[in-house]
């Protein structure tokens, strides 16, 4: 069988399509195996895992490492590592919701801004009225979460036991947690999808599609978004040294060995 998965500046990248990844979750969910965690892999995360050794860990042990920033792609590729597209977290997430609702099962949505969830939920609900659809704000602050929190979450997935549970705080924050709660999570399907519930409810604009088909979604949010400023132009350059290093020393190294 041809290689699937691929080192990539110290965490992995699985070269599947959109079609093949919504192939084998749908093989998770006929077929449950333990905690499965989606990761989703941009140059903040490949900067955050050289910094994080835990995260490194969380995206190795990954059962899906997507490529989902233009960078990362394109990184891929001047490696030499075959992948021909990226699949989005931010994309895979209604995808994904769309076939939980058309597969009846239950879905957890946990959160960190009030409402947010609750309203994806309510809205799924209608349109997949055999599905199970929950939505709720998780934390307040991902950081420190109060044994109060942690008590209500545990009481939500053991009623509801969710097939697929999605969190939306941020990397690493939302790996993090998965992570760190796996054993709670058995049997079921986590991803985080950072912006993504934001996006889906309209709370923020996504790009158009001339915008997301040059692959400029992170010029984008830079603009509309000036918050954010600082943290890339802090690890974007960061990712491009070591990017330049891999490919000039990597080589060297691969070529005398």
């Amino acid at each position: 069988m041809p290689q699937t998965r691929f080192s990539f500046l110290g965490v992995p990248l699985d070269a599947y399509s959109t079609n093949e990844i919504l192939e084998k979750i749908k093989k998770y969910i006929n077929t449950p195996s333990g905690f499965v965690h989606i990761v989703s892999i941009n140059p903040e995360n490949v900067v955050i895992a050289q910094q994080n050794n835990l995260f490194r860990t969380v995206c190795g042990e990954s059962s899906l490492a997507l490529c989902d920033g233009i960078g990362v792609l394109i990184g891929a590729r001047m490696l030499g590592i075959p992948l021909e597209m990226r699949t989005q977290g931010s994309v895979l997430f209604p995808q994904l919701l769309d076939l939980a609702g058309q597969m009846s099962l239950s879905v957890l949505l946990v959160g960190s801004q009030a409402n947010l969830a609750e309203d994806i939920a309510k809205c799924y609900q209608r349109s997949y009225p055999k599905a199970k659809f929950t939505g709720l704000q998780g934390y307040q602050n991902i950081s420190k979460p109060t044994p109060e929190e942690e008590e209500a979450l545990l009481s939500i997935v053991n009623a509801t036991r969710p097939r697929i549970v999605f969190a939306a705080f941020g990397s690493p924050s939302q790996e993090l947690w998965f992570y760190s709660h796996k054993h709670l999570f058995k049997d079921m399907i986590c991803m985080g999808v950072g912006g993504g519930f934001n996006y889906l409810s309209g709370a923020s604009k996504r790009p158009n599609r001339y915008i997301r088909q040059l692959g400029l979604e992170w010029l984008y949010r830079l603009v509309t978004e000036p918050k954010r400023f600082q943290r890339q132009m802090t690890r974007l350059p960061v990712f491009v040294g070591m990017l330049i290093k891999e490919k000039i020393y990597g080589k060297k190294s691969r070529d005398r060995s």
